[in-house]
């Protein structure tokens, strides 16, 4: 086989070469990052996360070794897109508009409800969002979708933010948002309801978007036997996955947390620099 002898003896000691160790090591630690992940991620957030932990890697080699064991990034349902203009809300018109981009905490908020099938029946889930940073401020779930429902969800945002001035919140037309306990909750909290168009999603893309995630992330793939089990999977994905961890390429791939708390720093720094 036109073998060397001293190369055979040395290939019977230590069969495995150097790039194979270190192929073995860095698997297992992709391993690690992809469960943290909540098994979510894909080879560029898990590259992101082992840069962040110090480990100088290629992307393209995660990508290699992931295919190689099998780990995938959560698909995506492809739906074909329809879109309609629909018609404005005789109270409470668009003042969003799809303008999505907001420059500080607390300026513009979206709220929204979906369910969750289980076994028992469906569960609700209502969730507040802020635009600024794309974090759940407020959620609520119960088998019932009622106006208390959504109206849980908002009481702890504003536990949670306590804002100074008034706030935007861009909700649908639904019959939750256009009841009057929910109306009044709005003015006691100084909060400016906005309404999208009639049948548009579109005009609330963001709160959608956070839905498709957390479907395609943590509900596509369980079987809720309960809706205890249910609540319990959904609540340690907000709170101890999304907001605190999950990376958005919208805050430059940082977490909703981390974003906000880059924001304060930089905010005190800056009046610093200014007295």
């Amino acid at each position: 086989m036109q073998v060397h002898p001293s190369g055979y003896y040395a290939w019977i000691k230590d069969p495995m070469s150097d790039r194979a160790k270190a192929n073995t090591a860095l698997t297992e630690q992709i391993k690690e990052a992809y469960a943290q992940s909540n098994n979510a991620y894909g080879y560029r957030n898990i590259h992101k996360d082992l840069i962040e932990s110090g480990i100088a890697v290629n992307k393209k080699r995660v990508a290699r070794l992931m295919k190689i064991i099998g780990l995938y990034g959560a698909g995506t349902l492809k739906k074909k897109p329809r879109h309609k203009a629909g018609s404005l809300h005789k109270a409470h018109p668009n003042h969003l508009k799809q303008c999505f981009n907001v420059q500080h905490p607390n300026e513009a908020w979206v709220t929204d409800i979906t369910y969750i099938r289980t076994y028992e029946g469906w569960l609700y889930l209502a969730v507040v969002l802020d635009l600024f940073s794309r974090k759940v401020i407020g959620w609520g779930m119960s088998h019932r979708m009622t106006t208390s429902l959504a109206m849980d969800a908002l009481m702890m945002a504003t536990k949670r933010q306590q804002p100074k001035q008034s706030v935007l919140l861009h909700s649908d037309q639904g019959s939750q948002f256009s009841s009057y306990e929910w109306q009044s909750m709005l003015k006691r909290c100084n909060i400016i309801p906005s309404m999208s168009r009639r049948g548009n999603c579109y005009d609330n893309a963001v709160v959608e978007s956070f839905f498709k995630t957390l479907k395609k992330e943590c509900v596509r793939k369980e079987i809720f036997v309960t809706r205890e089990e249910a609540r319990s999977k959904i609540f340690h994905y907000i709170e101890m996955f999304y907001n605190p961890k999950r990376r958005h390429s919208y805050l430059g791939y940082l977490s909703p947390n981390e974003f906000e708390v880059r924001y304060l720093s930089e905010s005190r720094n800056h009046e610093v620099l200014t007295d």
